[in-house]
């Protein structure tokens, strides 16, 4: 069964807390288990970059509960891509603080197929992909961030 994966990006709606944010990534990851897709959420406070990947229905269904989610607006689909191996096999779902800017060059980086490329050249620009896999690797083995104090703060 192919491996599929869809990566997009939005816009948090005003008033959504941490709290909210760790509460649909929690439902998500439950959603998630069953349909055997994994991902990663990266948030900045104000937008969202989201991967998915996993079997073609799976991920269908997972994308079509976000494209329906009252969560956030403006969505843009980055890429999508089928074949290849699970980049994020570590959650079903989990959500990860990045900094503004870290985000925004992830999203505006080539999602084109999502690409992999086996060797890299030093002087090559990361794709979009590895941008996310960079944030996402000091993550991984942590408790997740909803695990801390950030109920009193706004996205």
């Amino acid at each position: 069964m192919p491996l599929h994966a869809i990566a997009y990006c939005s816009r948090a709606v005003i008033g959504l807390t941490l709290n909210q944010v760790d509460d649909l990534a929690k439902d998500a990851a439950a959603h998630n288990l069953i349909a055997g897709v994994t991902g990663v959420l990266l948030t900045d406070g104000n937008r969202f970059l989201q991967y998915l990947e996993g079997p073609e229905e799976g991920v269908r269904l997972a994308y079509a509960r976000i494209i329906n989610a009252h969560s956030h607006t403006d969505m843009v689909e980055l890429g999508r891509s089928s074949g290849g191996v699970r980049r994020f096999p570590y959650w079903p779902m989990r959500w990860i603080p990045v900094e503004p800017e870290d985000l925004r060059i992830a999203i505006v980086s080539d999602w084109r197929g999502l690409a992999h490329r086996k060797e890299v050249d030093i002087d090559q620009v990361p794709t979009g992909i590895e941008r996310v896999a960079d944030l996402v690797n000091p993550h991984i083995g942590l408790d997740p961030p909803g695990d801390g104090d950030h109920s009193s703060r706004l996205l």
